[in-house]
């Protein structure tokens, strides 16, 4: 691959070309304030905000905790599967416009289920979007249950218990919401009993949180994914680990910066990380709060970092691997991307 041949004022449209997965996307924060209010009438939920402009002017977030106060508060709208539906299939719309050829997608059912809207409500609604987004738009997708951290095991078992009965449309479980003050092992039952059934395990780790919760996320829950992981960075023992391991990073640059875990892009790791062979790639986190979906992330975390054409290759590359499908889905999308540097590489 001639990643020399493709210039820096070429490599844009590069970015946004190139096919990708997004594997670190909470569906729940892709909820933009026009489809807050829209389903707010919809269903007749009285907001604190007057309008999209006074709701989307809240967004000034100084840590997770003050993004996840805003983050439920417009979850409230969501009351029927067409709602869910809706929210889903909003998000497929971006990701086809962003080359997302495939995504597996968070989704929070204690924050529903706390306002009595049922699994099935939940999970049906999402589940049609995303055998839509496939016939429709070629992307495939997967679900993942989260479970909501700063809440009980128990109540985590009672999630998991609930969303059984619709096993076949979701792939896995995950661990997110306040990290700081929740270590992983908090959960380590609940995850043991998910992987008796084959499901999937992910956690956020190493976000706010220190570089022990990553060790905990893999040893205690043996988790296959770390969503975030940035804080690795000051371990050196954990970044050989994951390095020699291939223990797949889902990095959020934009989420990172909005939260405050870094002041500024130019300060991100991602490409130290990626220079040091970490298998990390880019996602969007909650592209309605964070400010950007997919390719906003890939564009101006490249112009902060001016990482170039190989970064953007192994990252693509990274995104396909660390995805739970097939090897030969993989290899596809493999050859997809190199006839798309090949073009561009001309």
């Amino acid at each position: 691959m001639n990643f020399a041949a493709i210039t820096p004022e070429r490599l844009p449209d590069l970015l946004r070309a190139m096919p990708k997965t997004e594997l670190h996307m909470h569906i729940e924060g892709s909820l933009e304030p026009e489809l807050i209010f829209a389903l707010a009438q919809r269903n007749k939920v009285r907001l604190r905000y007057q309008s999209v402009e006074e709701l989307r002017a809240a967004y000034a977030f100084t840590n997770l905790q003050s993004f996840l106060d805003i983050y439920y508060a417009g979850a409230s709208v969501l009351q029927q599967p067409q709602d869910f539906y809706d929210m889903a299939w909003a998000y497929f719309l971006r990701a086809k416009a962003d080359n997302v050829v495939h995504a597996e997608i968070f989704f929070d059912p204690q924050t529903h289920t706390a306002r009595k809207v049922s699994m099935r409500t939940v999970i049906t609604g999402l589940h049609r979007a995303c055998v839509d987004a496939q016939s429709q738009l070629g992307i495939s997708s997967s679900l993942i249950l989260c479970f909501l951290r700063h809440l009980s095991e128990d109540e985590a078992f009672d999630t998991f218990e609930k969303a059984f009965p619709f096993r076949d449309k979701f792939i896995g479980v995950g661990l997110d919401s306040s990290e700081r003050g929740h270590p992983p092992e908090k959960f380590e039952r609940v995850f043991k009993r998910a992987a008796q059934f084959g499901f999937k395990l992910v956690a956020h780790a190493g976000e706010e949180g220190p570089p022990a919760y990553i060790w905990s996320a893999l040893d205690v829950l043996h988790a296959q994914r770390i969503d975030h992981g940035v804080q690795a960075i000051h371990d050196t023992a954990l970044m050989a680990r994951l390095a020699k391991e291939r223990i797949p990073l889902t990095v959020c640059p934009l989420s990172n910066q909005k939260l405050c875990v870094f002041p500024d892009l130019s300060y991100h790791n991602v490409g130290q990380m990626l220079d040091q062979g970490l298998s990390v790639m880019l996602n969007s986190d909650d592209p309605a709060y964070f400010g950007g979906y997919l390719n906003d992330n890939y564009l101006q975390t490249f112009a902060a970092l001016n990482l170039n054409a190989q970064h953007a290759y192994q990252l693509a590359s990274n995104s396909f691997e660390a995805s739970f499908v097939s090897s030969e889905q993989k290899a596809v999308w493999r050859e997809q991307l190199d006839a798309c540097f090949a073009k561009f590489g001309a």
